[in-house]
């Protein structure tokens, strides 16, 4: 099985990747994919970073980590970025694997937001992971619901610290740290 987490990572932040892991431990994922979005349907036109900005940043967060990788199709892809349209090209690049979609807690409570939602349990299992300060989980469509760590940094919380001139060392992997000066992205404090 391969899990899916997307997500805006704007930035990819050390909590993502101690959650990712987590609950590929449980479900004895083969691989975990982390999935950029392109243009998130939910969050339209509050991205900060490029949509390739993100994927370079996840990139380098996972490069060297076995069983971690980037997926790169949603960012890719034109228009905004549908989990439905996403496994459909996904079934048919990949025909016989398995895919399960990860979905924080408050993901899974917009469930029924998403286009095409009834489509996506006949395309993948659906997993929803606990979020520290939500309810737990609980729709129809979820194959699961698997307890994950409560880790307190928020991609918000990063982007204010580096418009401050504030550290970010132990929040983000050092090489997206390294990427975000050289990209000089965050600066300007837009929120």
């Amino acid at each position: 099985m391969i899990g899916l987490l997307g997500g805006s990572f704007d930035p990819i932040h050390l909590g993502h990747l101690i959650v990712g892991q987590a609950v590929a431990e449980a479900l004895g994922l083969e691989e975990l994919r982390f999935m950029p979005t392109g243009a998130q349907p939910l969050k339209r036109g509050r991205h900060l970073a490029s949509a390739a900005q993100r994927v370079a940043m996840v990139a380098a967060a996972v490069e060297g980590e076995a069983g971690l990788s980037v997926e790169r199709c949603e960012a890719e892809r034109a228009g905004p970025s549908y989990t439905v349209e996403t496994l459909r090209t996904l079934r048919a690049r990949e025909p016989g694997r398995e895919f399960v979609v990860l979905l924080g807690a408050d993901a899974a409570a917009d469930l029924d937001q998403w286009h095409e939602a009834a489509a996506l349990p006949g395309l993948a299992r659906l997993v929803a992971f606990t979020r520290a300060g939500a309810p737990r989980p609980s729709h129809p469509f979820l194959h699961a619901v698997v307890e994950a760590p409560a880790v307190e940094i928020s991609s918000t919380a990063i982007r204010q610290r580096v418009a401050a001139g504030r550290s970010i060392r132990y929040l983000v992997p050092a090489a997206v740290a390294k990427y975000i000066a050289a990209e000089g992205l965050y600066r300007n404090g837009q929120e």
